[in-house]
């Protein structure tokens, strides 16, 4: 039996890893479409933005301080 060809191997190759990436997109969407995104709520900025700002700021200009956030939309 002949050896397979190199354009042989990287061929299955290059399926393999499509049909794998494919199942795994299929999995994502079926994931988002039994658990939807929470609904954000529009009364305040999660701490975890507060903190980011907070820590880019004073990463950018030691000694500021950060009195107000306001959303753009």
């Amino acid at each position: 039996m002949p050896a397979p060809s190199l354009f042989v191997i990287c061929g299955v190759a290059f399926l393999a890893v499509f049909f794998v990436l494919t199942g795994l997109a299929a999995v994502m969407r079926v994931l988002t479409l039994v658990f939807p995104p929470l609904e954000e709520s529009t009364d305040s900025i999660e701490p975890a933005v507060i903190a980011a700002i907070t820590a880019g700021l004073q990463a950018a200009c030691p000694g500021t301080r950060v009195t107000e956030i306001e959303e753009v939309k």
